[in-house]
Formats: C-alpha cells, structure tokens, sequence
C-alpha cells in the first residue's frame, strides 16, 4: 500500500492486483493533485476501512483475485461505505457493464482507452460527487414525508433512512429539485455518473441504466411504503418527483413502474 500527492485533486482508495498497471495510473493521479491510496486486493481494502473517512472515490479492478471487483462493491455497502465507485476493465463486456451500474457503480471504464482518459474520467466523477462549499448545501430539504440531509447525502422517507447509493441519492436530489417538473433522461443519466459519458448500446443506450437506476430507488422507497408512487415517467421527457399537494389518487396512467 502506498499514499502519494496531496489532498488538491481529491484522494482516491484504488485496488487493482496488477501492482505495475496499479503504479502507473496511481503516478499519473498524483501528478495531477490526487492523494492515493492504494490496494492490491479487496481483503486489503475491508481490513482498512478508516482510510476511507476521508476519501472521494474508490477505483476497483473488476478482476480481482479471491473477492472480484463487483462482489466487492456490496461488502463496501455494507460496512457503511457510501463513497462513489469506478470500476476498470480489461474486458468492457455489455453483460458486465449493466451489472456494474446495477449493483450502484457511478462509472465503468475500459483500461483500453488509456490512462489520460481513466483519469479525466476519475477526476469528473470526484468533482460531481464532492459536496459544495457553500453553507447551503447543508440545509435539510423536505418534501412530503421525504427528507434529503446533503450533508451525508442521506435520504429518508418518513424519517426512515433509505440506504440510497451516492449516486441514487444524487439522482433523488436532481428530482426532487426540480419537483413537478420532468427531468430528462440524460441530465439523471449524467447525475448519475460524469456528465457526457456514455454507455450502454447505442446513442440512447444511457436510457436503459437510467430506468434500472430508477426501478432500484423505488424498491427501495417500497420496502418501506408499498403505496409509495412519487417518481412519475414519462417515456419522452423523462422522470418527476410528484409535488406533495397533488392528489394523491393517480391512477397507473402515470407510467409510475416505468
């Protein structure tokens, strides 16, 4: 393990076992103002969770030895480690990339197109994810029986915390924004990950993940309120947090399992 660089770029915990692929990029993250942190296995990373209080993101290898890539992201999850994660691949395979995105990774990136790309691609998703400076974005906001903290980019319903994903609870934040209004599907898509980024199959492939991302967040909400039916879709203008004042009796016209 190894820390590099300062705190100016953001610090990165990175877990790759190709220990040369592991210094190269983490060289080049640190040359641009990272601090990194870095892992050549997930048992290593589990067994030294403070490193992750202060840190932005977490880069994962998908293939990794004992514990893989993906089955490591739940382990994270469920030792309260809410940071965003990226995964990198060699092998940038469709079926793994839906997998990836479903199981609440913020990016998925192919080794193959450099190292300048991984880390332009590592720095978006460090500045979309880093809370504001300003005061403000510690205000609570409320809608309904909806209660977002900024703060921690935490999310409760009826004062029940949701366990929302960073990028689920951003993307509940971008709509209740906007309530009453349609968000589309890429500006929920580019939430969600780093804006312009792409993927899935073809020009709106994006689309698909956006409604996997969607369906996941409202399981969630229904976990704890099966009536629950504030995220309204509609197949051209995307999804809207329903404002609380309206009547309460849509019917499924809505689109609301979209």
């Amino acid at each position: 393990m190894s820390d590099r660089g300062s705190l100016y770029g953001g610090k990165v915990l990175l877990v790759g076992h190709d220990h040369h692929y592991r210094e190269i990029l983490g060289d080049e993250l640190s040359e641009r103002g990272f601090s990194v942190r870095s892992f050549g296995d997930g048992e290593s990373l589990l067994g030294a969770l403070d490193t992750a209080a202060d840190a932005d993101v977490v880069v994962i290898d998908w293939a990794l030895p004992q514990t893989s890539g993906i089955d490591l992201l739940p382990q994270l999850r469920h030792h309260g480690v809410n940071l965003p994660v990226v995964f990198l691949t060699a092998h940038a395979l469709p079926a793994h990339e839906i997998m990836a995105f479903d199981k609440g990774a913020i990016d998925f990136i192919d080794k193959g197109r450099g190292v300048d790309v991984l880390v332009k691609r590592i720095k978006s998703v460090v500045k979309a994810f880093r809370p504001a400076a300003d005061s403000s974005s510690h205000s609570v906001i409320a809608s309904g029986r909806l209660v977002l903290r900024p703060d921690v980019s935490r999310a409760y319903w009826d004062e029940v915390d949701l366990g929302l994903t960073i990028g689920e609870y951003n993307t509940v934040h971008l709509l209740v924004s906007n309530v009453g209004r349609y968000v589309t599907y890429r500006s929920i898509y580019d939430r969600m990950t780093s804006e312009g980024f792409v993927a899935g199959d073809g020009d709106n492939g994006y689309r698909a993940n956006v409604r996997s991302a969607i369906k996941r967040i409202r399981n969630k909400f229904r976990k704890h309120d099966p009536a629950f039916f504030e995220i309204q879709n509609s197949t051209s203008l995307g999804y809207c947090w329903r404002r609380p004042a309206e009547d309460q009796h849509l019917t499924a016209s809505t689109g609301a399992d979209q």
